[in-house]
């Protein structure tokens, strides 16, 4: 009867104990180009939206494309994290004339990137989630957008239909906000032109712009992701 005695306090400390650890933060890594960084696109703003039960790091790096992210290490540091969810977003500096350093094909090498960063992913117990490029805000005469990232938002939507991966459509959430609100509007989205004095930047964000942007990507997240819910308080 003693020993009953002596083992219930140790079973009621170490329950206790158990008890009083906090739960295990569901851990967010972007990566992606400057339109997901902190300072000129949406991912800090996403980032602040996160509730207590997740934790997200922005990696993201501004002139990147899908091939000097790798190539330069970054993508390196990225999975050492050992993330949960790693959200990838690129095509920006992946097109024409970002010189051979950056430049891809969305019908192969962007592909191929978009592979590897998928299986690297899968291999570390990381989910990928694969965002397909957010529009520049560029208008035509007649006040609509006329995207020329659609090849490689195509190739992005291919490639997770072929690895079976989750994707938000970012792309076409933006290219559809941006055609409702009209030039105008948009313009409100980002800083001033740095080499245009008047005129606005169509491909960065302000603050304004990166809190609707990442109002797009929170709502189609949790779409494509249904765990995804727990990760933002309701608002």
């Amino acid at each position: 009867m003693k020993i009953a005695w002596l083992v219930l306090p140790a079973i009621l400390v170490t329950t206790a104990v158990i008890a009083d650890e906090p739960a295990r933060k569901v851990h967010i890594v972007l990566v992606g180009d400057s339109t997901v960084t902190d300072t000129a696109g949406w991912g800090g703003a996403f980032i602040k939206h996160l509730g207590p039960s997740a934790e997200g790091v922005n990696l993201a790096r501004g002139g990147r494309s899908s091939k000097s992210f790798r190539d330069e290490g970054t993508w390196k540091k990225a999975i050492e994290q050992k993330p949960d969810y790693v959200l990838i977003q690129f095509g920006h500096n992946d097109q024409p004339g970002k010189g051979p350093e950056r430049e891809t094909d969305p019908a192969t090498t962007y592909r191929d990137f978009l592979r590897q960063y998928v299986d690297e992913a899968r291999a570390i117990g990381t989910k990928p989630i694969l965002i397909t490029s957010v529009v520049r805000r560029t208008f035509n005469a007649e006040g609509k957008i006329e995207s020329s990232l659609v090849p490689y938002a195509n190739a992005v939507k291919a490639v997770a239909a072929e690895k079976n991966v989750p994707v938000i459509d970012l792309h076409q959430r933006s290219l559809e906000l941006m055609n409702q609100l009209g030039p105008a509007e948009a313009e409100k989205f980002g800083p001033p032109h740095p080499t245009r004095p008047g005129k606005f930047d169509g491909t960065h964000f302000n603050e304004m712009g990166a809190e609707r942007t990442a109002e797009l990507v929170i709502s189609e997240l949790v779409k494509v992701e249904p765990a995804a819910k727990a990760w933002f308080p309701p608002r």
